[in-house]
């Protein structure tokens, strides 16, 4: 954080999330100059409200120290605007957060072809190995998948980007320390170790109806580019993609049946103009002179996507682990499982050896292993996508 990190906090508390800060602070040169300015200056500026001005006047700049303090406790990161940390990118758009607070490492978004990743929570089996697919193969290709860090398509996107071996970014649309969406919870942990957790919301805030539509600007912010997977009719997706049309990011979409209600605004977006993504290398084509971390010859076809997963392994729509046909019989469940098993390598194979059919906790786990926690963290995520892992609350996890 920045020398200034307290005004930025104090004007993000004083107007709220999604205000446009960026016009009312370049007029006063700064937010330490907003906040010193008296109130006959704030009444004259053109970008202020009365009510914002009201709201400005009420705000103890005093209470942000607890943030702060929050924060550090937890060694969750503050990245104002004023700090070098802040991506320029996410700069450009008309209402850019005043603070990001994030939960690991940022990656150097601006120095990377970043593609944000958006789709329904309720998504298809076809949507969910699609995506999957689509962000591994952009991942060994350079890209950067941000997504939302929700169930569904988001899920997928994180997911191929760290069996890939590559760093992802979930924007969330609720504070740091929450306990939205326990059923992510291995995921989110994993992204932190791989990547970050980013928000603009102060620690502890609860997740609403209005605070994901608001970080959908992030996601399309941070990227130079948006992938919309499976947008049905009235799809909060679509938020994202209108936000990239009026940030000026390429806006990418997977085409479906024309039958389908569920793609029904995927199949228009295509049809109003935006680019059709049927393989990674769609993704990652348009920005491989633009950046030099792009390298087209990692992109693999879809077919040897499709050979690393089991039929189903990718097919997870409503949790993080796979499923496998109820209607299997368990021996040829369990022959499959042992092909999937003979397949690991690295990491993966030396977790799953380690594993039984009692759950353990993920310190044991990399206590027997020698590996760091990042490598235990990355490995169980693969094994749960592969469906050869379930998980258990307190970071416990078994063989299937």
């Amino acid at each position: 954080m920045s020398e200034n990190v307290r005004y930025w906090l104090w004007l993000q508390k004083a107007l709220g999330e999604g205000a446009y800060i960026s016009r009312i602070v370049d007029e006063f040169g700064s937010a330490k100059a907003l906040y010193n300015a008296n109130i006959l200056e704030w009444r004259m500026s053109p970008n202020l409200t009365a009510r914002q001005i009201d709201m400005l006047g009420e705000t103890d700049i005093n209470s942000v120290d607890e943030i702060i303090y929050t924060c550090q406790s937890n060694n969750w990161q503050i990245i104002d605007y004023d700090d070098n940390r802040y991506p320029k990118r996410l700069k450009e758009i008309i209402n850019p957060p005043a603070v990001l607070y994030a939960d690991g490492d940022l990656p150097d978004i601006d120095n990377l072809a970043v593609i944000g990743v958006v789709g329904t929570r309720k998504a298809s089996d076809y949507a969910i190995k699609v995506t999957h697919i689509m962000s591994r193969g952009a991942t060994d290709a350079g890209l950067l998948i941000v997504s939302g860090g929700a169930l569904g398509v988001d899920t997928a996107a994180h997911k191929g980007a760290l069996m890939a071996g590559g760093k992802t970014v979930a924007v969330l649309g609720c504070g740091l320390g929450t306990n939205y969406l326990n059923e992510n919870k291995s995921l989110r942990d994993t992204i932190k170790h791989n990547g970050a957790l980013v928000t603009e919301y102060p620690p502890f805030t609860r997740a609403s109806r209005t605070t994901f539509p608001m970080r959908n600007r992030i996601i399309s912010g941070l990227s130079v580019g948006v992938l919309v997977v499976e947008a049905g009719v009235k799809s909060g997706s679509l938020i994202t993609a209108n936000f990239a049309l009026e940030q000026g990011r390429d806006v990418f979409a997977i085409p479906a049946s024309v039958l389908s209600l569920d793609f029904a605004e995927t199949n228009k977006l295509i049809d109003d103009g935006a680019m059709v993504a049927t393989k990674p290398v769609h993704l990652a084509a348009p920005y491989a002179e633009r950046f030099d971390t792009v390298n087209l010859s990692k992109v693999k076809g879809v077919e040897e996507y499709m050979t690393v997963l089991s039929d189903k392994s990718a097919n997870a729509p409503k949790s993080a682990a796979p499923v496998f046909g109820a209607d299997r019989k368990d021996r040829e469940k369990r022959m499959k499982m042992e092909k999937q098993a003979s397949k690991l390598t690295g990491s993966a194979k030396t977790v799953y050896q380690c594993l039984d059919e009692s759950f353990a906790h993920i310190d044991v786990i990399t206590e027997k292993t020698g590996l760091t926690v990042s490598q235990v963290m990355a490995a169980l995520t693969q094994l749960e996508i592969m469906g050869l892992t379930e998980s258990t609350s307190g970071k416990r996890y078994k063989r299937i």
